[in-house]
């Protein structure tokens, strides 16, 4: 996985907004609420997201992936191995993330920002 793909990406989706937190991790988010982050230097090793319930568990199995420090109850997931994923799965867990926060939104605030993800 390209961290900077990644972040391109993420940069790409509707109303996605930065933020600095917790000295020095860069957060991803839409209409306020994280879906993604990492830390905010060009040594970055590692990227946590959001995922589905029912992925939590099979990704948290697997090599390169671990339950994401603080944020594990909430089901995100950690990534730090980049090469355990690929640019494309990397790309497909982001849209996941986005999706599955930017649908916890209120319904005003998904029209918003522009619609459907």
């Amino acid at each position: 996985m390209n961290l900077n793909k990644a972040k391109q990406l993420c940069r790409s989706f509707p109303g996605v907004t930065e933020e600095i937190k917790w000295s020095g991790v860069l957060v991803y988010c839409v209409g306020g609420k994280m879906f993604a982050a990492t830390d905010n230097d060009e040594q970055a090793r590692r990227l946590s997201l959001k995922v589905e319930d029912d992925a939590f568990l099979a990704l948290t199995d697997r090599p390169g992936f671990v339950p994401a420090p603080f944020l594990a109850r909430a089901k995100w997931v950690m990534i730090d191995d980049f090469k355990a994923v690929s640019d494309a799965e990397a790309a497909s867990l982001l849209r996941r993330a986005y999706e599955l926060i930017f649908a916890k939104l209120t319904k005003k605030l998904q029209r918003e920002i522009g619609g459907t993800p």
